[in-house]
């Protein structure tokens, strides 16, 4: 096992000084398994035995569950929430809407976990398959609306927002879930839990998997940074912490993970959901601009970011 120490002495280094006072974060994260990190710090709250609290005295966190990654820049943009996890995408229109002023990567999250999911006898097998078919995406401009896009468009269609060759819809992802079970959408492109979901209970079967992809990341507001600078330092030492402890014990994460789930859902999450999704994906808190170049290229190519703001600060020093 390769040593963790450098992780470890970064999050005790920064940890090691109490907050003076009682201080709030607002927290949001969406109930995606992709958002591991938040919804195991979640669940622990709920127990009374919170990831951050403990790691950072003093700290108390609000949570804030969203649906896709638009919702959550609104938020930050509104000064609803202080930090958030969320798809590169949104973060990048955000960045670039406020010309590189308001928002701030604070660290990785998570890779893969995303894919194009189709009907087992739909009839769908190679891009040309698409023309004139319905394919969900959880909203527009969000991280999968876009690779879906920006993928039928260099297989040759015509795109539009609200039409062309093939209908992207953007669907939140518990109706996708119905709507493809109903045969009302022929393919979705969207993220784990719900491709595993999809493949399990309406006889998806994966198109195309995006096992390296920059599912999501932590960001956050420069207001957050610039008033509270200790405690963002803090914070994302508290998340490369919690990053490195879901690594090394998976079977507790998942069983934090199912219970979180569960309780922002209504529902039991399947073990079985919850362990194959696991395998597709990859807890990291590294983070590049190199990633976020290519993803701003993507962008460009169907139509979104045509002014993006130069990325030189958009990754927190």
């Amino acid at each position: 096992m390769k040593s963790k120490l450098p992780i470890i002495l970064i999050a005790l280094l920064a940890l090691i000084a109490p907050l003076s006072a009682q201080t709030k974060i607002r927290l949001g994260h969406f109930p995606n398994i992709t958002h591991a990190q938040a919804l195991v710090a979640a669940q622990l709250t709920r127990q009374g035995k919170g990831w951050f609290e403990t790691m950072i005295p003093g700290v108390e966190i609000q949570w804030f569950v969203y649906n896709a990654g638009p919702s959550a820049m609104e938020a930050i943009f509104a000064g609803s929430i202080d930090a958030t996890y969320v798809g590169p995408n949104p973060v990048l229109n955000a960045y670039s809407k406020s010309k590189g002023d308001e928002i701030r990567v604070l660290a990785g999250a998570a890779l893969g976990g995303a894919a194009l999911v189709v009907h087992g006898e739909g009839g769908l097998s190679k891009p040309a398959d698409f023309k004139g078919r319905k394919l969900a995406t959880p909203q527009l401009g969000n991280t999968q609306d876009i690779a879906a896009r920006a993928w039928l468009a260099k297989n040759g269609f015509r795109i539009t927002m609200l039409g062309g060759d093939v209908l992207v819809l953007p669907t939140a992802n518990p109706d996708q879930l119905a709507l493809f079970q109903q045969k009302q959408i022929d393919a979705v492109w969207t993220v784990e839990p719900w491709v595993t979901r999809l493949e399990l209970e309406a006889g998806g079967k994966i198109l195309i998997e995006q096992p390296d992809a920059l599912t999501t990341v932590l960001a956050s507001s420069v207001k957050f940074l610039r008033d509270q600078p200790e405690l963002a330092k803090k914070f994302v030492a508290a998340h490369l912490a919690l990053t490195q402890w879901i690594n090394e014990n998976p079977a507790a994460a998942i069983e934090l993970v199912r219970a979180e789930l569960k309780a922002q859902t209504h529902r039991e999450f399947p073990a079985a959901t919850a362990e194959r999704a696991w395998k597709r994906l990859k807890f990291t808190g590294e983070i590049s601009r190199a990633q976020f170049d290519a993803l701003v290229g993507e962008a460009q190519s169907v139509g979104f970011l045509r002014a993006a703001a130069p990325l030189d600060r958009l990754i927190a020093k």
